[in-house]
């Protein structure tokens, strides 16, 4: 006799397990389509459960794209990451400094470029930039904002940055990267190679560099 445990999808989820599928499921789908492919009664069938077994979990789509949105700011914080990890402290200090805020701009674009559907689904639902977020998963446990904040204060702990210069310069260093990456993924850009967007990209953070200094 067929054991009908072992056969076809999984029907039950220790707890958690459900809600991290239908989330996992919704990564996928952003990845693919963006937020506008994030649909929770796929994510349920992906899952191989009912809807109403979700909704102990997500009562409606605009929870599970919060809770995916989520998970796509961790992705990019670790891209950024991986990019800083790359920079070593060193006996400059101001040299450091520079090649952090160079690093962010650089995790920041080349996720977009990389992954434009979850860099997409990652901006859809406006958070508070400083926002602590529960997805993250990335080492220092910070958003990408607050990893641009870091690198700033080490531009003004270096003295490259006086105290009147780094008030609000999150903001300015933060839609300029923005700003080209959208131009890029959703604008007249769209067409350009992205060996060509990442070597604009990099002349792009040195001007911001020098233009907040």
């Amino acid at each position: 006799m067929k054991n009908p445990i072992s056969t076809g999808k999984r029907k039950t989820f220790r707890h958690g397990d459900l809600r991290n599928a239908l989330i996992a499921a919704g990564l996928e789908m952003a990845q693919i389509g963006g937020p506008n492919a994030v649909i929770l009664r796929e994510a349920t069938r992906q899952a191989g459960v009912s809807p109403n077994a979700a909704y102990r979990h997500f009562t409606n789509q605009a929870e599970l794209l919060e809770a995916v949105r989520s998970a796509c700011l961790s992705r990019l914080a670790g891209a950024i990451e991986a990019e800083m990890k790359k920079c070593r402290p060193g006996r400059d200090p101001q040299g450091f400094a520079r090649k952090s805020l160079r690093a962010v701009g650089m995790g920041y674009l080349g996720f977009a470029m990389k992954e434009p559907g979850m860099f997409r689904t990652a901006f859809s639902v406006p958070p508070p930039v400083h926002e602590q977020n529960p997805a993250n998963t990335a080492s220092m446990g910070l958003n990408p904002f607050q990893l641009l904040s870091l690198s700033l204060d080490r531009m003004q702990d270096s003295g490259l940055l006086s105290k009147q210069s780094r008030q609000d310069a999150e903001y300015l260093a933060w839609s300029t990267v923005h700003g080209l990456a959208l131009l890029v993924l959703e604008g007249p850009l769209y067409k350009m190679p992205r060996e060509m967007v990442l070597a604009l990209g990099e002349r792009l953070v040195v001007m911001v560099e020098r233009g907040l200094s």
